[in-house]
């Protein structure tokens, strides 16, 4: 039997590469070798290479998304993304994959983008009447006033990037007085911010997928932060507690699942995508969704695949079937 060739795409050009190539490690242990040829795929700055069995580099030509074991040219059948933010999850990769003809695993270039883009998916989902927190937009350069800010979102409010992921960036700000530092901290990641006002409920996150073209749930996970929120350290250096399934009702539960597979197809998303809620008065709040949400070891997607019955490599599996079925 000939083996589907597959790169797990991993690493990236921001602050989550480190994050990326976790993801990309467990993806690569997860699937099945039977019916795979797995490649370890690194896109950095320095470069764009595959691992290969030595450990050695090999260079990826830009021009075919090819490289050469051996005497043997590949050209990837597909693509398993599981790089954070810029390129991967911007819409960057998807683009010059779909200009090649290389299915992938995750949301085309344009919901790629918009996804990726808080401010810009906010204003097309509320359009739609998908509740969101109130919200301020700055942009670097441009002048704000923040008494008009805090009349806006209140506090306490949450200060963060528009365009990155990871928690990287984000504050919460309780006085006045933190609100320009929150803003320069932001700064630092981009130079379009999102300032909103923080929400108190419980905070809630479910994956979403599509399986033989039906839009699918994962089972609710619920996060307890031992910080202000689910900052760097509560995500990756076990500062929370992150319980599966969420502790609410069935009722609730199948209203928050509800809304992110609506959410889902609105954005016409792909692949597996991450959505956030905080649940206020029995009402979720949608705070953002993820399309290339984090799959390492301490990540809450493989959770929830668990839970809902699945091994990873079965999980993984029917990612790639669902992507190359796409072709």
């Amino acid at each position: 039997m000939t083996k589907t060739q597959v790169a797990v795409a991993m690493g990236g050009y921001s602050s989550e590469a480190e994050i990326s190539l976790n993801s990309g490690e467990v993806v690569c242990r997860s699937l099945d070798p039977a019916l795979y040829d797995i490649h370890k795929l690194i896109i950095s700055i320095e470069g764009w290479y595959v691992i290969d069995g030595n450990n050695a580099r090999i260079p990826v030509d830009k021009s075919d998304f090819s490289f050469s074991l051996g005497a043997k040219k590949i050209i990837p059948d597909v693509i398993f993304n599981t790089i954070h933010g810029t390129p991967g999850e911007d819409g960057y990769m998807a683009a010059y994959w779909a200009l090649l003809g290389i299915p992938q695993t995750s949301s085309d270039f344009y919901q790629a983008a918009l996804s990726f883009n808080k401010r810009d998916s906010l204003s097309v989902l509320k359009h739609f009447g998908i509740k969101c927190a109130n919200s301020y937009y700055v942009n670097k350069g441009v002048t704000y006033d923040e008494a008009t800010i805090i009349k806006q979102c209140g506090l306490p409010c949450f200060v963060k990037p528009n365009r990155s992921g990871s928690s990287f960036g984000i504050s919460k700000v309780k006085e006045q007085s933190e609100l320009e530092p929150a803003i320069q901290k932001a700064f630092e990641e981009d130079n379009e911010i999102i300032i909103e006002t923080a929400l108190v409920g419980t905070e809630v996150s479910v994956g979403v997928y599509k399986h033989k073209g039906e839009i699918k749930s994962l089972p609710l996970t619920e996060i307890v932060s031992e910080n202000d929120f689910f900052d760097y350290e509560a995500k990756y250096l076990g500062k929370s507690e992150e319980i599966t399934p969420a502790r609410i009702s069935e009722e609730l539960t199948a209203k928050v699942q509800s809304e992110a597979r609506k959410i889902y197809n609105l954005l016409n998303l792909k692949g597996i995508t991450r959505a956030e809620f905080i649940i206020q008065d029995d009402e979720p709040y949608f705070i953002e969704v993820n399309i290339t949400p984090g799959l390492s070891a301490e990540s809450i997607v493989p959770k929830m695949a668990r839970e809902a019955g699945f091994t990873l490599r079965e999980f993984f599996g029917m990612l790639i079937e669902e992507a190359l079925s796409k072709k």
